[in-house]
């Protein structure tokens, strides 16, 4: 497939050099009708998740995109919906590299690429410049010299200035490469944030006559009474969805990696598994009252249905998309529409 041979040039070239140089001709790659020829399809099964209507159910996770600045080109690769960010309110260059690393033999990755990003503003000039009309999840984040005290002002800034161009908003608290951060999923801080955003959103709802849901992107990490607690949480302040979930500092399943030492979060195959096993718990803890995308391991058509089937509504693919390109798109969809068949 022309994509293996794309992806063995680019994969010749260290990782973040690659996707650099992957989003840079992104865009013009689309232009050109690439997409299609790499395996791309524009399949439709509508969803109504969060009020929000998606052509399909298989979005493009956070992270591969950060700036916004290759949205068009991601689109015409099959997504129903795209994800940019993490994004803070303030320029980050994130942690010195080498700071990703492929695990190939795994379908896996290691990043602690530390929410580097060019700031909330310059991703909303590089939106404006997109042509995608399509669903726009934009993910949030703090900067990482703000005190988690004032963690809540860094989300709140964030959120008023993308409100007006998001169709939902995802607040991540579950990045393992900002210290302190995944502390912001629980108790008291947790509380005040979802006190906070709810709060803003009201606001914000009521100064543009229109509600953006907010989504929390949780963790692999924790155990079920942990999940329990998250899920009340969630439950109480009536937030619209959840992502499960982020990259684990768990390193079962490349135990004998040389990189398995690399610090980071691990995405990919290895996480599958826990990522659904938490979206099962969830949903059980959850009973309905908002809904799950399932996210983590997604390398294979199976995957995505497995995580609809655990209790998703939509799921988002990240890692996989980078081994396997778009056919993975167009595998997700078949799987997932095999379910629904039954």
């Amino acid at each position: 497939m022309l994509y293996d041979l794309a992806r063995a040039l680019m994969f010749r070239l260290d990782a973040e050099t690659s996707h650099e140089l992957a989003l840079g001709s992104m865009n013009l790659a689309a232009s050109l009708g690439l997409p299609r020829l790499l395996g791309a399809q524009q399949i439709s099964l509508p969803t109504k998740v969060m009020g929000i209507r998606f052509p399909n159910p298989v979005g493009l996770a956070a992270g591969l995109d950060k700036n916004g600045t290759a949205v068009d080109g991601l689109a015409a690769m099959g997504f129903g919906f795209i994800e940019v960010g993490t994004v803070t309110p303030r320029l980050q260059p994130g942690n010195p590299k080498p700071r990703l690393f492929r695990i190939p033999e795994y379908d896996a990755i290691i990043n602690r690429m530390g929410f580097n990003n060019a700031g909330v503003d310059q991703l909303l000039k590089n939106l404006d410049r997109s042509r995608y009309k399509g669903v726009l999840g934009i993910n949030i984040g703090k900067n990482k010299d703000t005190p988690n005290e004032q963690a809540d002002q860094d989300y709140l800034v964030c959120m008023r200035k993308v409100y007006s161009r998001a169709s939902y908003i995802t607040v991540n608290v579950s990045s393992p490469n900002t210290p302190g951060l995944r502390t912001l999923q629980f108790g008291d801080s947790l509380n005040s944030l979802l006190d906070a955003l709810k709060t803003e959103q009201a606001r914000q709802a009521s100064l543009h006559g229109r509600y953006v849901p907010i989504a929390v992107k949780i963790a692999p990490d924790m155990n079920d009474e942990e999940l329990g607690l998250v899920a009340t949480a969630l439950k109480t302040y009536e937030m619209d969805g959840v992502i499960a979930t982020n990259t684990t500092l768990s390193r079962e399943g490349v135990e004998d990696s040389p990189l398995s030492d690399e610090a980071g979060g691990l995405s990919g195959a290895p996480v599958r598994n826990r990522s659904t096993e938490v979206i099962r718990t969830l949903a059980s803890h959850l009973d309905g009252a908002l809904p799950i995308i399932g996210v983590g391991g997604i390398t294979e058509g199976f995957d995505a249905a497995e995580k609809i089937e655990a209790g998703a509504s939509l799921v988002q693919i990240y890692t996989g998309f980078i081994y396997r390109g778009p056919s993975l798109v167009r595998d997700s969809l078949e799987a997932i529409e095999q379910l629904k068949r039954g």
